[in-house]
């Protein structure tokens, strides 16, 4: 009994060991469990699944709550083991690969690609005009994403939806193209959403203003992520810009639907730096670490918490949620302070907490006011609060020991307000909590506040506030809960722009080939077998196939092949250019034609591709464009003569006298077919071929 006291004091029970400790040499003793788990991207539960395998192959108890990321911890323990695979070294690096994988950023995309075109870009208006004032707040960063496009030469579209209950006049779309003007400096013009947009577009894309798009509340088409609106909405659109990542977390037309329709799908700054503060939240490189949880409805927050359990040393109780955890512990609480839909949640919290040395510091004391005498307030402790009394806040005992412990912390997150339900008055701890989380974030101590109430606590404290405030609570709790953040999965994946090819290539200094939309990897994968003298890539935008041919990779011993998934779209310049030796030739064959929807971004045959293989081919290097449906390989070919600045010419067959007269190779250059090619041969029909050299410069 003297222990459960001593926990609910606010005192830790005895931290357990680590459940891994000393298990290094094992893992590296057994090679096939490495290469169980170095095949590429997988989902999270498979990611889970090997974290199973795992544990059970080393004759270890899995805990009650195996979660990806303390498998993390595992691999970040074992880096000493060797590996040929980035995507493993990734994994490893406490970065979630679905949850927050690495994307398209517009801070990291070409600029010279957004030249002369029609950039549409996502905002949180309602954000904007309610924190223009305010200190820390995501104006600055939303207006420079604007700002960077409109002075690269981009033609600017804004979309947002935006509620405002407390001034009607703020929900005129006018107004808020005004405003935006103002903060701007920039003329922006409010602009019906309709079928004449697209052509208004096209004739003054040219022209500096920017337009602003209705109010996308009131179509309900937008929150039912309807595919003909998102299509309207981007018609006329190269580039799609989602600056409004604490909307990511709803599936929308305007974040998710609309990337089906642009060539390229990137974060603007302001949502790159909202995924920056997440991926803070779940890193582990300042310890102590401890969570303060305010709020209620633990139930809701029961697979956060047990997250949060499995990252922090220890969790601090100031709300609502408080009064389950003691009544987990059999603690005397008011029957009307229990939810009852969170008892099973809190005893799970309880045990989760003990099996892994966490600490969980609860009340010893609450400001309690009279029921039938408001002005009345008293302090009782935690354990005694008299019947007709309710708390409102947390005690001074409560606070004196919380700032106490908390002080010898590197790292805080703050989530959710430091007041009850049953109090409408703004809570003193909160300010004096919010005045002790400042001072610790000038001396080395990384503070995280999530929440509105909680955010507000802080405005004020000085002209530069050194802690991170997320005002959006709902979005956290998503993720901290593992749930997909669709606005984000939607953007296109890429790799860190600074690719390890050591790792991944024997010899770095050879010529590159790039098969783009590489499949089931079997083209690739001969001609890498057949010219050792070349490195392969292949880039293909389904992760499963990148998986399996991952899989093939590892198991063959190939050292001059390798698959990556991606849209080439608009990563193939980031990715290529770092290349140590030279690109010589670029493939692209049998892309799928839809010829109902032409501007779907699977289309990889566009502007940006084409200028970016014409740039980065060595000289004299090739394109090799093959369709067995003709208007696709006509579409490949005008694209190329279009948009390859001249640099591309197509090369004819010699022995072959009718490849003159309309260009098609009669043969294969290569003589090694894709699966697709010979399925099509074998069938009897025609395929067309086009060969490309590009000219060297005295040429």
């Amino acid at each position: 009994m003297s222990g459960v006291l001593d926990f609910f004091l606010g005192y830790s029970l005895p931290r357990i060991s680590d459940f891994h400790c000393g298990c290094t040499k094992r893992f590296q003793d057994l090679p096939q469990i490495r290469l169980c788990l170095s095949y590429g991207k997988c989902s999270a539960v498979q990611k889970c699944k090997k974290a199973q395998f795992l544990l059970k192959a080393l004759n270890l108890d899995l805990a009650d709550h195996v979660d990806l990321h303390s498998f993390r911890e595992e691999c970040a323990v074992r880096s000493s083991y060797p590996n040929k695979n980035p995507l493993l070294a990734e994994a490893c690096d406490g970065r979630d690969s679905d949850i927050l994988p690495h994307v398209q950023t517009l801070k990291n995309f070409p600029a010279e690609e957004l030249i002369g075109k029609v950039v549409m870009v996502r905002l949180d208006v309602t954000v904007l005009l309610r924190e223009q004032k305010k200190q820390q707040s995501p104006v600055a960063r939303v207006i420079s994403t604007i700002k960077y496009l409109h002075k690269a030469g981009a033609k600017l579209i804004l979309i947002s939806s935006w509620s405002l209950r407390a001034n009607s006049q703020l929900l005129k779309l006018e107004y808020v193209a005004e405003f935006l003007s103002s903060e701007l400096e920039l003329k922006v013009i409010p602009a019906e959403l309709g079928s004449g947009l697209e052509q208004y577009v096209l004739e003054n894309r040219h022209k500096s203003d920017i337009l602003l798009l209705e109010n996308l509340s009131q179509f309900k088409q937008e929150q039912a992520n309807c595919s003909e609106f998102a299509r309207r909405l981007s018609s006329g659109v190269d580039i799609f810009v989602n600056d409004a990542f604490f909307q990511s977390h709803k599936i929308l037309a305007s974040n998710v639907g609309i990337t089906g329709f642009c060539y390229a799908s990137i974060a603007g700054f302001h949502f790159e730096e909202g995924m920056s503060q997440l991926k803070k939240i779940i890193e582990m490189n300042k310890r102590p670490y401890f969570a303060i949880v305010g709020g209620a409805n633990l139930a809701g927050k029961a697979a956060a918490l047990q997250f949060l359990a499995s990252r922090c040393d220890g969790l601090v109780f100031v709300g609502d949620a408080a009064f389950q955890i003691m009544h987990a512990f059999g603690l005397p609480v008011p029957m009307v302070l229990v939810e009852q839909e969170s008892l099973e949640a809190a005893h799970m919290l309880v045990e989760t907490a003990k099996s892994k040395g966490v600490q969980l510091v609860l009340p010893k004391d609450f400001w309690c006011l009279n029921d039938h005498y408001p002005s009345q307030m008293k302090i009782f402790p935690a354990n005694h609060i008299m019947d007709g009394w309710k708390p409102v806040d947390v005690g001074p005992n409560t606070l004196e020991e919380m700032i106490s412990m908390l002080s010898r912390c590197k790292k805080i997150l703050f989530i959710g307000a430091v007041k009850f339900s049953s109090s409408n008055q703004e809570s003193a701890g909160a300010s004096k909590l919010a005045a002790m989380l400042y001072n610790l974030s000038q001396k080395n101590c990384d503070v995280i506040v999530v929440g509105k109430q909680a955010c507000e606590t802080f405005v004020g404290k000085s002209s530069h506030v050194t802690v991170d405030l997320i005002e959006n609570a709902s979005i956290v709790w998503e993720f901290l809960k593992g749930r997909k953040l669709h606005g984000l999965l939607a953007l296109d994946r890429a790799y860190p722009f600074e690719l390890n090819w050591d790792a991944i290539y024997d010899k770095t200094t050879l010529p590159l080939v790039v098969d783009v939309g590489s499949g089931n990897g079997l083209f690739l994968s001969r001609m890498a077998k057949m010219r050792k003298d070349w490195n392969f890539l292949g880039m293909e935008i389904n992760e499963k196939l990148v998986s399996r041919c991952l899989d093939h990779v590892s198991q063959s011993g190939m050292t001059n092949g390798y698959f990556i998934a991606a849209n080439a779209t608009s990563t193939f310049r980031s990715i290529v250019s770092s290349y140590p030796g030279d690109l010589v030739l670029v493939s692209i064959q049998c892309p799928n034609p839809d010829f109902n929807k032409t501007e779907h971004r699977w289309r990889m045959v566009q502007r940006s591709l084409v200028e970016a293989l014409a740039d980065l081919l060595a000289s004299d290097g090739k394109v090799f464009l093959q369709s067995d449906v003709k208007e696709v390989a006509v579409r490949m070919r005008e694209e190329f003569m279009k948009y390859g600045k001249g640099k591309l010419t197509v090369m004819h067959d010699l022995e072959d006298s009718t490849s003159h007269r309309d260009e098609w190779l009669k043969e294969n250059p290569f003589g090694i077919r894709s699966d697709w090619e010979q399925h099509v041969i074998d069938r009897g029909a025609p395929m067309y071929r086009l060969l490309l050299l590009k000219s060297s410069p005295s040429g």
